[in-house]
């Protein structure tokens, strides 16, 4: 679903921010042939597999996995549809018997899954068939065992894994609310009803795969003036959500990441109050966590200057 700008709020806090999940929303989105999204993820799994897909040794995905296949066939019977360990990626051309597979799509694709460990290929499938990531969550533990992450935001998961809810989450700036929070959460998202969240930031770098080993963070120009630093932003956004296993205690946590310019992002008087009303209120160790010290002001003195904004309206 797009991201629900009313989760820019101010004063910004790091916190976390769940909210039920109407009835008949989906949580998983279909990839596009030729998207930016599935040739990033592409990449990744043709390249990096080893840093996207990563699990606790003995740790049994099966479970999650096939709570997860089941979800998306029911979701989007048309992209992705299957039973008993058979599954077809329509709009990829690529099935999975067992971890037997056929391909009648793109040569690269199904390349890029042939050359995945066995065990691996399912996560791989689902992974270039809808644009979401993955990951489990152990409430009995508290940690998280299994990853397949190809788009990660300035962390990398195979640091990650195995790691509790607490540890994955210490880097972050004022993060006291966050972890205080955290076995708590645990216990929500793996319980029956389904839960999101949205999380945003502004950013000079474009693309969606911002693993730290594939390229440093992108420095926001020193000299440009505010329409110009604007105009080379991007609002960067995540909708995180959980479908739970509650009979195992786990939850599949699903998290789509979304990058678009700036100016295309800010199309209403409202959203341009609240970026920049949440913006004004981050913290000194928020502002350096997320790269935004330097360009802030710069980025509240045009959103101030905002067409939308001195009009007042929508």
């Amino acid at each position: 679903m797009p991201f629900d700008f009313a989760a820019v709020t101010s004063p910004f806090r790091m916190q976390p921010g769940l909210r039920r999940i109407a009835p008949g929303t989906p949580q998983l989105t279909p990839s596009r042939p030729g998207s930016g999204t599935l040739i990033e993820k592409l990449a990744v799994l043709a390249n990096h597999a080893e840093q996207a897909l990563v699990a606790d040794p003995g740790f049994d995905p099966a479970p999650a996995l096939a709570a997860l296949c089941a979800h998306a066939a029911l979701e989007h019977p048309a992209a992705f549809a299957g039973a008993n360990g058979t599954w077809h990626a329509h709009a990829l051309g690529c099935s999975l018997h067992g971890d037997e597979l056929r391909v009648d799509g793109p040569a690269e694709i199904g390349a890029c899954l042939q050359a995945l460990p066995a065990r691996w290929r399912l996560a791989g499938l689902l992974a270039l068939a809808f644009e979401q990531d993955f990951a489990v969550l152990d409430a009995a533990t508290g940690r998280i065992p299994w990853l397949c992450v190809c788009l990660p935001s300035h962390w990398a998961p195979e640091d990650k894994v195995g790691r509790s809810f607490a540890e994955v989450h210490a880097p972050v700036a004022d993060n006291q609310t966050l972890l205080a929070a955290s076995e708590a959460l645990a216990r929500l998202v793996t319980g029956p009803e389904r839960w999101e969240r949205f999380v945003w930031t502004i950013s000079a770098n474009p693309w969606l795969n911002q693993h730290p080993l594939r390229g440093r963070r992108e420095s926001w120009s020193p000299d440009a003036k505010p329409d110009a630093l604007a105009a080379q932003a991007f609002f960067r956004t995540e909708h995180q959500t959980f479908i739970p296993l509650p009979e195992r205690r786990q939850a599949v946590f699903t998290i789509h990441v979304e990058s678009r310019p700036l100016p295309e992002a800010v199309t209403t008087a409202d959203r341009a109050r609240r970026l920049h009303d949440a913006l004004a209120s981050m913290s000194p160790a928020v502002l350096a966590y997320r790269g935004l010290t330097q360009a802030q002001p710069r980025l509240l003195a045009w959103l101030t200057q905002h067409p939308l904004a001195r009009e007042g309206g929508e």
